[in-house]
Formats: structure tokens, sequence, C-alpha cells
């Protein structure tokens, strides 16, 4: 459809597995994974790494909330730095590997530290890998986030609300027509009030544990009222008002390895100052007020045990 908003999905798709295969070896210490603490792409692998307990296999590198037209950058570290990688774009690593890298630079990435190389920026296949490729390595009591017996009904509702939730959100707020903002609209509030109603009575979308697909839908969730209500123009409602999505977002926040990755004045920097075609004075509001992250859901009654078998995270 004209003006609809099209998110381009071709990624440096090498992956790192036990036996090479693409030429990256699973080795503690080789990789560098780099995040933005702004970015709900980012935000899904911080929170699976921080899940399975692979800080000391991977390192987390950061960017800040702000980038220019070429890339994200490491403003945030001493001198603008990576202390790890020694760059202060992480653009310099796609050139690394690919000199006339033609696409947007992106987070969550895998850069290998020695040759500071971009190995991947296939977020979808970046959590994936560090669930299945890295299991030697994930801390004792890590979840099963990929459970085989709910395979095929994660992959359905995982499908569902990433072409409404996920994206639905981007594709209300860069729509460049009217009809294309509306049907973007519709899908998004129509998917949300499914979730509403899929909610009600079981505390997480595929099972009794969290599995991936809570980690996809969440990360958009506790931006919604943040940013996506009044920077995307999605305001039908907000999220403190659908009772069951409302609690559910708590629950998870309130879980370790999910509210402890967020940082909404970052969040907040980042919409508000890096759109410039939404927002030309790149002023960020003071609000929302926090809306009660940290109150009661009372969502145990519904039973389920968040991590499992396992454990959560220290």
């Amino acid at each position: 459809m004209s003006g609809s908003f099209k998110r381009d999905m071709n990624y440096i798709g090498d992956r790192i597995t036990p036996d090479a295969d693409d030429g990256w070896p699973v080795e503690p210490g080789r990789y560098r994974l780099v995040v933005a603490h702004a970015c709900p792409w980012a935000n899904r692998s911080l929170i699976t790494h921080r899940l399975l307990g692979l800080e000391s296999a991977i390192s987390v590198g950061t960017a800040g909330p702000f980038h220019d037209a070429s890339s994200w950058n490491f403003h945030l570290d001493p001198d603008g730095l990576d202390p790890v990688l020694g760059i202060h774009k992480l653009q310099e690593a796609f050139f690394n590997r690919h000199p006339d890298y033609p696409r947007g630079i992106t987070v969550p990435a895998v850069v290998d530290v020695e040759t500071v190389q971009v190995v991947t920026n296939d977020f979808a296949q970046i959590e994936a890998d560090l669930s299945s490729q890295w299991t030697a390595h994930h801390r004792p009591g890590a979840p099963n986030l990929w459970p085989d017996e709910h395979l095929d009904e994660m992959n359905e509702v995982d499908r569902l609300v990433f072409a409404d939730v996920n994206n639905g959100v981007y594709r209300s707020g860069f729509a460049s027509t009217q009809v294309a903002y509306e049907e973007a609209f519709d899908a998004l509030f129509g998917r949300l009030d499914w979730l509403e109603e899929r909610l009600t009575d079981r505390r997480y979308l595929v099972g009794d544990t969290i599995t991936q697909v809570d980690i996809r839908l969440w990360v958009t969730l506790v931006r919604f009222d943040a940013v996506y209500f009044g920077h995307f123009k999605c305001n039908r409602n907000r999220l403190v008002e659908m009772p069951s999505l409302w609690a559910y977002a708590r629950d998870l926040f309130q879980t370790p390895g999910f509210g402890d990755t967020i940082d909404f004045d970052q969040i907040k920097a980042h919409y508000y100052g890096v759109h410039a075609g939404l927002n030309p004075s790149g002023i960020v509001p003071k609000g929302p007020r926090d809306p009660g992250w940290l109150t009661p859901h009372d969502r145990q009654s519904l039973g389920g045990r968040p991590f499992g078998d396992g454990t959560p995270p220290s």
C-alpha cells in the first residue's frame, strides 16, 4: 500500500555455532554483543543474554540513545569509545567487515573482538542462537525459552505479534498516508485486544513459563505509553487502560532480567531526539509519570512458573 512503512529485513546473517559452519565458532570471550537500551530489538537480545546467564561468555557493549545519520555510537562511554572494541561508532565494525556496507547500522549486533568485525545483526537469529548454540555456557538454572512442546504455537503467536504489534507501532508511526496509518493502527489495536483477551486467564503467552515470545511482546509493551502512544500516534488507549496487558507487563517488569534492562530516559531521548521527521524540535516530553510499574499485579493467581524448572538470574 502506498505510504506504508516497510522494514528492511536484510541483515548480515552469519551464525555462531559449535561446529562453526559459518566460520564463527562458539568461543567464550571472543564476541561482544552491542545493544542500546533505547532499542526494543536490542532489548530482546539483552534480556535473553541476562536470563541465560551469558555475561561471562559474551560481553555487552552499550550504544547511547542518540545516533546520527550514519550510526549508533558509544557516546555514554569515556571519550565516546567502546572500552573493548576501541571504536566510536558501531559503523566501524560493519565497515571492517564490508567496506561498502549499504544498509542501516542496527543493534543488536555481535562483533568479533579481535578483528572488530560485525558477525551478525540479525536480531531474531541472535536471540535464537543464544538459546540453542551457547547451551554449554548457560548458567546453572537457565530457563528453556524455546520449549519443544510449544514450538508450533510459539511460532504462530510470534508471527502475529511481530506483524501487528512489534512492527505495527512502527507502521503506524512512519506511515506517510492517512490510509496506511489507519490500516496499521487498526491492526495494532485489533491484535492488542486479542492479546488482552488471551492473557485474561493465562499468565504467559504460551504454556505456563516465560518463553521467547513473552520477551518479544514485552519490549514493545514497556515502551508503549512512554513513546508509542504519543510519538507514533498509537493513541486509541494507553497500556494502563488494558487491565490484563498492563498487569502482564508489570509482572514481567518485576521479574529479574526484564525491568532491570529498562532505562526510560534513554528510550524517550532516542525516539523523540532522533526521529526528526516526526519531532523536528527534538523536544523530549517530561511525561508520562511512572504509572506504577512496581505496584502489585496479582498474576500469581493464574499459576505458572516464571522460569519453569530453572531459577531467576542473580
